[in-house]
């Protein structure tokens, strides 16, 4: 007799090592923060810094991808959202690896003497537009209480010389964000370009910067195939992560 299916949870997103609840959450569980926390390189990280983690994933994506030793700090602005990552968590395998802030990571920033071996950020997109429908949802989604260049200034101040600072954005942002990084210091050392098949033009680019100057990799990703199952590439990058792969 075959064995019952397991319940999954609706509110939120069942990985194979964690759940991580989003009801709460601003911004939720998306294709967008999955592929920068299994992107993102981890080889060299000793301390990791996840600012504005929201519900916990990216924290809890590189806990699941780094050795016992490594200690990551996140931090979130919004109530809610920090009480849902801390929830997170607390019920993951890495309570005591990963320490949920609520904080303002401008003022966090300035009183933090500690320095980050990596760095990631799923940061608000866009210039103030149409607005939301709760303050939570605009703070998410625009750059009005964290733009793009204090963003780089934070993460210039706390990562380590050899240390990296990735991020995921609309590939239409791309540029903007990168001169701002080149002017202040940063140097551009990982391009992953996404697109949703082969045949569409990028909608999204995972970027990764360093302090140190070095050699520049890029290549690019198609999230499905033709069939519209998810492509040999995304699956290589997400299978420790998605139940079903």
């Amino acid at each position: 007799m075959s064995q019952p299916k397991a319940q999954l949870r609706r509110d939120g997103f069942t990985f194979k090592e964690f759940f991580v609840a989003h009801d709460r959450c601003a911004m939720k569980v998306g294709t967008d923060g999955l592929m920068l926390g299994a992107w993102s390189p981890v080889s060299k990280a000793r301390h990791v810094l996840d600012i504005g983690t929201g519900s916990g994933l990216l924290a809890l994506m590189l806990a699941q991808r780094t050795g016992p030793t490594v200690t990551i700090d996140a931090v979130e602005l919004d109530a809610q959202a920090a009480s849902q990552a801390q929830e997170n968590v607390l019920a993951s395998p890495w309570a005591d690896r990963i320490t949920v802030h609520e904080a303002d990571i401008r003022q966090w920033s300035s009183e933090n003497t500690a320095r980050y071996d990596l760095i990631v950020s799923n940061p608000p997109y866009f210039d103030e537009g149409v607005k939301c429908a709760t303050p939570e949802r605009d703070r998410a989604r625009y750059t009005t209480t964290l733009d793009h260049q204090s963003l780089l200034e934070i993460a210039a101040t706390l990562v380590t010389e050899e240390g990296f600072f990735c991020v995921v954005l609309p590939i239409e942002a791309s540029d903007l964000f990168t001169q701002k990084a080149l002017n202040i210091g940063w140097h551009l050392r990982l391009r992953t370009d996404v697109a949703e098949t082969e045949s569409r033009l990028p909608h999204r680019v995972l970027l990764a910067f360093s302090p140190r100057a070095g050699d520049v990799f890029a290549d690019r990703l198609a999230i499905r195939g033709p069939d519209q199952r998810y492509s040999d590439s995304y699956t290589a990058l997400t299978q420790s992560f998605y139940l079903f792969m």
